[in-house]
């Protein structure tokens, strides 16, 4: 199975591809997604939508896996990564990809086992988990956990089956 995770942002925005064989994966591709914040909203929004397609293309993920919208104080942050989302969601769909989401804490709890882990813990987890010789930057870091979180919920849904 192959998985992309996408941790969504207008500005940054963190997309990781893993893949599973059995009880174990690997890191197929990360990258940070930088849009210039000077664009205005609609030409940012094509941005990242361009660049979440083409990621598919070229990866053929078998599903996108994103974070659940969370509370945030500041709701015009909130409606900025809700936007970032359906892009996602839609260069998914567009491309007959599934989508998944997680709640923020599921997904820490997945991958560190504390739901209420650090960015800096859930870093250095991805690259424990992922064998790798440093840790990603936290977009990166961010969107291989959630990718991380569905195999473990894909894997536990199996073994219940």
């Amino acid at each position: 199975m192959r998985i992309l995770g996408v941790d969504p942002g207008t500005h940054l925005a963190g997309a990781g591809v893993i893949e599973s064989s059995g009880n174990h994966y690997k890191l197929v591709h990360f990258e940070t997604i930088t849009v210039d914040p000077k664009l205005p909203s609609a030409k940012k929004l094509q941005t990242l939508y361009e660049a979440l397609s083409q990621i598919i293309k070229d990866y053929r993920p078998d599903v996108l896996a994103l974070e659940n919208v969370f509370y945030h104080r500041n709701i015009h942050t909130v409606i900025k990564i809700g936007e970032a989302r359906a892009c996602a969601m839609l260069a998914a769909s567009e491309q007959g990809i599934d989508v998944v989401e997680y709640p923020p804490a599921r997904i820490k709890q997945s991958v560190s086992g504390n739901g209420q882990a650090t960015k800096e813990q859930m870093q250095q987890m991805v690259r424990r988990l992922l064998n790798l010789k440093t840790a990603p930057p936290a977009d990166g870091a961010d969107a291989l956990a959630v990718a991380i979180c569905h195999l473990h919920s894909h894997r536990t849904l199996c073994i219940n089956t």
